[in-house]
């Protein structure tokens, strides 16, 4: 399946501003099920841009204005092959199809801080929340990480939150609620409570109606997302997507990974003026399959 996408970020301002360097994640990382076919990064005003890759080794690109504005556009162009199964057949090493299991000592190095949860877990909540999932001792390996990536969203109302931020795996759980990327980061902190080296992904989701639906005819629908990867010996990272219920890469556009979804903002930049100058933020993302 071939994907278009169109992500376009506008930043509105009440009067001319001097914009600082501008950080930007925008472009898909290639992979054996993804191949990035073409990409196009272009700012209005004009933007020298210059790339980068970071520790994660996601592709960095930073803009630098040469003059003040009212208005900046940031359009992201892009064309992948996505070829990843529906229903992924996973090699994972002998020894972890059952857990626990013991990651190897050079797996424990290279997955750091990846093993440790990123929140506070006051009176172990989240990690009995997790353990309560456990059926039982040497259960299937991935079937428990199902179950958590179910867990994860049973009982949880989907809302889409515009503030900047991520809730607590704690707040999450309170409020029975959350964005994606709230429940991703409910999904990570849980399962590395459990022992396994879990990262956060964001990227760009393409979710079609349903055949038969009232927009059958309309080819594209996608969002920008967030979702999670655990790391399982031979295997690799595979990807749980918690908001939608679903294992594997299917439908996913992977474009940064890193140790929490904090790490991963699209666009990152400051201005220089009136705090009140900034007037609003809107974002608009269309991902269309052409084959």
């Amino acid at each position: 399946m071939r994907l278009n996408i169109r992500h376009v970020t506008t930043y509105a301002y009440s009067q001319p501003v001097g914009l600082l360097a501008h950080r930007m994640m925008l472009t898909p990382r290639g992979s054996h099920a993804l191949r990035l076919i073409s990409a196009e990064l272009t700012c209005e005003p004009a933007a020298a841009l210059e790339w980068t890759q970071d520790v994660w080794g996601n592709l960095i690109a930073t803009a630098s204005f040469p003059a003040a504005t009212q208005q900046l556009v940031v359009t992201n162009s892009v064309t992948v092959e996505q070829t990843a199964s529906l229903w992924p057949i996973l090699k994972i090493a002998p020894h972890a199809h059952r857990y626990p299991f013991a990651y190897s000592p050079g797996e424990r190095a290279d997955l750091g801080a990846l093993l440790v949860p990123e929140y506070a877990d006051p009176g172990d909540r989240l990690a009995a929340w997790a353990r309560a999932i456990v059926l039982g001792h040497d259960t299937d390996t991935l079937s428990l990480l199902q179950d958590v990536n179910a867990a994860a969203r049973q009982g949880m109302a989907y809302v889409t939150r515009e503030a900047v931020g991520t809730q607590s795996p704690h707040e999450t759980l309170d409020l029975a609620s959350g964005s994606c990327r709230d429940l991703a980061t409910l999904f990570i902190d849980a399962v590395r409570h459990l022992g396994f080296g879990a990262r956060a992904v964001s990227g760009y989701l393409f979710d079609p109606p349903a055949p038969g639906g009232l927009v059958e005819q309309d080819n594209q629908h996608g969002a920008t997302h967030a979702w999670a990867e655990v790391y399982l010996p031979c295997a690799g990272w595979i990807a749980f997507d918690p908001t939608n219920g679903r294992m594997g890469e299917a439908h996913l556009v992977p474009v940064a990974v890193g140790r929490s979804i904090a790490q991963l903002s699209p666009i990152d930049g400051r201005y220089i003026g009136p705090s009140d100058a900034f007037r609003a933020m809107t974002v608009e993302v269309t991902v269309t399959a052409v084959g």
